[in-house]
């Protein structure tokens, strides 16, 4: 018989990791797109760090993301 509650972190955790998947190809195809530009149209280099700060913003946001849905899997095996 299948509990009535079943848990809801496993989907949690899915859910995470799927997000933070988008994020990281969303961050790298506009990181990639706005470098590609910024040098089409002499973009001043200023501009350009602040698009590689805003990427690194991005992609450390999806690591720690990962990083709780990976330990949050881990809590649930044992």
């Amino acid at each position: 018989m299948a509990p009535k509650h079943p848990d809801p972190a496993p989907d949690l955790a899915s859910r995470q990791i799927r997000i933070a998947s988008i994020v990281i190809i969303v961050t790298m195809v506009v990181w990639m797109g706005a470098s590609f530009i910024g040098g089409q149209i002499g973009l001043p280099t200023r501009y350009a760090f602040l698009i590689d700060l805003a990427a690194l913003a991005a992609f450390f946001w999806a690591l720690v993301n990962l990083y709780q849905a990976w330990r949050k899997r881990q809590t649930m095996k044992d």
